[in-house]
């Protein structure tokens, strides 16, 4: 049975199921408890919406903010410039590996207080990494932020879809997806404007006080939502299974870009497959599967996840090669290439929560297919651009790009999260953080495959074959109109 805990600063019985199921289908669904939640109200709706939307940015904004300062760090502590990437690959790591997990503690100890815990994981990592005198410490202290990071990351979306009203929900997910897309290329500026003050150490210890206000605006803002279910436990198996699969998924993916020794790559192309059917195996004998099979068969869902691999996928690619085009073939600077390339995520701004409007009017498949149409125009015609396009027509294709993909975000995770019952929303919830970052992993090591096959023209190629993926993601997109929800 359901236990009933009342959590919130109002107080409220969230809406609670229980499926009777056995290892494909439920037999039946019990529902206890009210029925009538529909989010906050004001004033409580604007702190909880800055407790998540800070918490948000500073998880996604780690993952690129020390990249700039990575040759500063390598020389003061006195390591090499390829084994410095571990500083930044150590977090993008954890947080792939750890996202699901984290999703199922959000589902059976309520997301609210898995967004706290991620908190304080976060903050305190980042004091250890601030401190950190050497490059163990740092990648530890890195790793540690990671756990944070994919905790936050993880319930997102299930606290937007407890805060909104439901008129108002796609329009939460709008400002979510502006956030995200915000910080996901804000990293470098900001690092930059940090670094010209003062000393690496600050890009991490300037999370403290944010984080610390974030967990306490959280604490008292956020509403709680009652998730025991009796007999049911953390399957810390299919948690160690889970971040061998997907890390492995994402060494491979590594190695075969770097262009490791071919032995290396099916050795670990062998034992992903092994390690990766005994999970799946395992999973689909769950009756809540961390990797959330049972929500895979619904099919907008399903459908929803693989037009988000796309389009991150998409847009990672052009994130990275965009940089590299503009100084071999137009021979800028790192300042001029930072300053043309926030034409992108500016328009995104104006995009997403224009987006968040129009999908309580627009099928959100027709929008986001719409959306991603329009960015793939954009890919195309900057994979074929040339010297003799200005600064004009180069912020203009940037700008396609990014109006496209704001129009897109926001609609997808809203179908995406909506289409998935609401004792699951803890699962769809991370497999909507797990599809962005596989897509955005996936992009990156797609470019530096690129260079190492084509060398100075990988950068039009990352672009011709980001608009191939944007114009796949517009299809299936589009593809949801006929599909059903449940």
């Amino acid at each position: 049975m359901y236990e009933p805990f009342c959590h919130g600063q109002d107080g409220f019985f969230n809406t609670i199921r229980k499926m009777a199921q056995d290892r494909r289908e439920p037999s039946a669904v019990h529902v206890v408890g009210n029925m009538d939640w529909d989010g906050l109200h004001r004033p409580q709706i604007y702190y909880a919406m800055v407790a998540i939307f800070s918490g948000l940015f500073l998880s996604v904004i780690d993952g690129t903010i020390c990249n700039v300062a990575l040759p500063t760090i390598a020389r003061q502590l006195q390591i090499s410039s390829s084994d410095s990437i571990w500083i930044v690959n150590a977090f993008q790591l954890v947080v792939v590996m750890t996202l699901l997990p984290c999703s199922a503690l959000g589902e059976l100890f309520g997301f609210k207080r898995t967004y706290l815990w991620g908190m304080v994981f976060f903050t305190v990592g980042s004091l250890c990494c601030a401190l950190s005198g050497s490059f163990v410490l740092l990648v530890l202290s890195r790793m540690l932020q990671g756990v944070g990071a994919a905790m936050v990351m993880s319930v997102n979306g299930s606290l937007v879809r407890l805060i909104y009203p439901k008129r108002h929900l796609a329009k939460g997910f709008g400002l979510n997806a502006t956030v995200v897309a915000l910080a996901s290329v804000a990293g470098p500026t900001i690092s930059g404007a940090i670094l010209s003050v003062a000393s690496w150490p600050w890009l991490f210890a300037v999370n403290l006080p944010f984080g610390v206000l974030t967990f306490f605006l959280a604490r008292r803002y956020l509403p709680g939502n009652p998730t025991r279910v009796e007999g049911r436990r953390f399957d810390f198996p299919s948690a160690v299974l889970n971040a061998l699969t997907f890390g492995l998924f994402i060494g491979c993916v590594e190695a075969f870009s770097h262009g490791l020794s071919f032995r290396w790559i099916v050795a670990g192309v062998v034992l992903l497959a092994g390690i990766g059917t005994v999970f799946v195996r395992r999973q689909l004998r769950q009756p809540y599967p961390m990797l959330p099979f049972d929500l895979l068969r619904i099919p907008v869902f399903s459908l929803s996840v693989l037009t988000s691999i796309l389009s991150f996928t998409s847009q990672m690619l052009g994130m990275v090669a965009l940089p590299f085009m503009f100084h071999l073939t137009f021979g800028m600077s790192a300042a001029e290439t930072g300053l043309l390339m926030t034409a992108w995520p500016l328009v995104i701004v104006v995009a997403g929560p224009l987006a968040g409007t129009l999908a309580t009017k627009i099928h959100p498949g027709l929008l986001g297919g719409v959306g991603l149409l329009v960015m793939s125009v954009g890919c195309f015609l900057l994979a074929d651009v040339s010297p003799s396009v200005g600064y004009g027509g180069l912020v203009a294709r940037l700008m396609l790009c990014g109006f496209g993909f704001g129009l897109f975000q926001s609609p997808n995770n809203h179908l995406l999260l909506s289409s998935a019952p609401s004792y699951r929303t803890g699962g769809a919830s991370g497999m909507q953080a797990t599809a962005r970052l596989v897509g955005q992993t996936t992009g990156a090591a797609l470019v530096a495959l690129l260079f190492y096959l084509n060398g100075d023209r990988a950068p039009h190629a990352a672009m011709w074959l980001a608009g191939g993926f944007t114009l796949c993601g517009s299809l299936v997109s589009c593809s949801r109109l006929r599909a059903h929800r449940f």
